[in-house]
């Protein structure tokens, strides 16, 4: 894909999911997986620390001016992780131990993350 003609949500999307990916390892976390699809699902991040499989949500904003980046998972968004998740453990039954997490990210003035543990919905 050329990158010059990418929107730019889908731009600020891309760079905040290549900043979890680092931030995820500096705190030990092994990525598994970046942008697991299956059909009609995705997670952005499939990562896992210690015990547990973790089914990352990214969401990035430029600025907090129009609110925070965790503000924009809605349920039905919450829903289709869970869906994208059943998926994934039905094609990799391993995991015993699962969480959801929301990383948000806002890009200025300088970068910084939240990461939101174990929700639901």
């Amino acid at each position: 894909m050329y990158y010059w003609l990418m929107a730019k949500h889908l731009k600020t999307g891309l760079k905040g999911e290549q900043h979890a990916v680092e931030y995820l390892e500096q705190i030990q976390y092994k990525i598994l997986y970046k942008n697991w699809r299956s059909r009609h699902l995705e997670v952005d991040i499939i990562a896992s620390k210690g015990e547990i499989l973790h089914f990352v949500e990214v969401k990035t904003k430029t600025s907090n001016k129009y609110g925070f980046p965790e503000d924009a998972v809605t349920k039905n968004k919450f829903k289709h992780l869970v869906a994208a998740a059943d998926e994934y453990l039905y094609e990799n039954p391993t995991w015993e131990r699962i969480q959801f997490d929301v990383l948000a990210i806002t890009l200025t003035p300088s970068i910084s993350f939240l990461l939101i543990e174990d929700i639901y919905l």
